[in-house]
């Protein structure tokens, strides 16, 4: 199972959730209907985008836990960089 985050903006309306489904397009297809049919979505007035436009959009969601390595490290920096200005 992954986790996927879905945000929706449609008639005038957003939303942003999470659905967990398989990584298949049939399965995340039936987990979003049924997280939809719930009716547990929490829907935000957004008057930035158009009333007649629909916009869905779906990312996967990576736990970045989950690396056993850090994402970034921090190195030591120099003592001087460069030569010493004159004026």
């Amino acid at each position: 199972m992954k986790n996927f985050r879905v945000q929706i903006r449609a008639y005038g309306y957003y939303s942003d959730f999470n659905v967990e489904s398989e990584d298949n397009s049939k399965a995340f297809e039936n987990a979003l209907v049924d997280k939809l049919g719930k009716n547990d979505i929490k829907w935000e007035k957004d008057g930035f985008i158009s009333k007649s436009k629909i916009w869905v959009t779906y990312e996967e969601v990576i736990n970045a836990n989950a690396h056993q390595r850090p994402l970034q490290s921090e190195e030591g920096s120099r003592n001087r960089v460069g030569g010493t200005a004159t004026g």
